[in-house]
């Protein structure tokens, strides 16, 4: 994803953020988050993270599924598949509000609403998820502020495993 269209997603979903609205509600008012809203309804989560929460969601773009291997976002979208969809889907959220200031230098473990932990380490080069099969993620937008938690941006999609070892 280049820095402007970075920048014009911040730009966007800050912009949603202002009128209060939740998680769900965020997402899927941004086209960005069209595959991410889709697994969620397959998932039968839109409801879910529009409730009270609070929540943190690490949200992949378009971009970041369009990244899986080959067939996998179909796949994954077959209603055969939804308890695999939705682990990998809660592995994206923590049940606790985590602003981008709650994380401190170094490494961190958190629980996820799929069980397993994802590792979360801040350095100089910002914020990045390591996840339960070893791949890395970086929040690319930081503190997208919901009714019921908050949303950070991530370029990839990250997957439970056996969970993160930190």
């Amino acid at each position: 994803m280049t820095l402007f269209a970075t920048t014009a997603l911040a730009a966007t979903i800050v912009a949603g953020a202002a009128s209060a609205e939740t998680i769900a509600e965020i997402a899927a008012g941004n086209d960005d988050f069209s595959t991410l809203v889709a697994a969620a309804d397959a998932a039968g989560l839109v409801e879910t993270l529009g409730s009270e929460g609070p929540f943190t969601v690490f949200a992949p773009t378009n971009t970041a599924f369009a990244a899986l291997p080959e067939g996998t976002v179909d796949t994954l979208l077959m209603p055969e598949n939804k308890e695999m969809l939705t682990n990998i889907l809660l592995y994206h959220v923590v049940a606790a509000e985590v602003p981008s200031t709650a994380i401190e230098m170094g490494t961190m473990g958190a629980d996820t609403a799929a069980g397993p932990q994802v590792c979360i380490t801040k350095g100089d080069d910002g914020v990045s998820l390591t996840d339960g099969e070893g791949g890395t993620a970086m929040v690319v937008t930081a503190d997208i502020e919901a009714d019921n938690g908050v949303i950070h941006v991530i370029d990839q999609v990250i997957m439970p495993g056996d969970g993160a070892s930190c």
